[in-house]
């Protein structure tokens, strides 16, 4: 596999353009090739992720008794919505997409901007049941100003 980025008016851009082109020139005309293009978004970072699974979840687990995958489960369905299928005659039901993997079941990890509404419905949620779920580091990016 190969990846390229194009970044926004980055002075680089003429370069990446002629690399791609190059490469796509060069695949064998013997195969066929699946050519994805996306936009290229910051993914949610792993502090994102580790405030979900230990803050968030912990908060409503200890609350609740729900089982974290339970919740995950439940909430990506309720952000993502979900899909119907059929499997051996039985119509089963899964979450859209999860904040990792996308409605194919191949590895995706949605935006940092994405998480954070996902995150925010968390602790909407929460809050309708009466459970506080706290913002992991209300302070984050403002360290600097305590550094003194």
């Amino acid at each position: 596999m190969q990846r390229y980025q194009l970044n926004a008016n980055g002075p680089e851009r003429p370069q990446v353009l002629a690399n791609a082109h190059a490469f796509l020139d060069r695949l064998p005309a013997n195969k066929s090739w699946r050519i994805e293009v996306k936009e290229a978004r910051k993914e949610r970072s792993g502090d994102q992720n580790a405030a979900l699974w230990g803050v968030a979840y912990p908060a409503l687990t200890d609350a609740t008794g729900y089982d974290p995958d339970e919740l995950h489960d439940a909430f990506c369905r309720k952000f993502f919505g979900e899909v119907e299928r059929e499997v051996m005659g039985q119509i089963v039901s899964r979450p859209r997409r999860t904040t990792t993997t996308n409605e194919q079941g191949d590895r995706d990890v949605i935006d940092a901007a994405t998480f954070a509404r996902f995150y925010d419905m968390v602790q909407r949620i929460g809050a309708e049941a009466g459970v506080d779920v706290p913002s992991p580091d209300p302070m984050w990016g403002q360290r600097e100003r305590w550094a003194a």
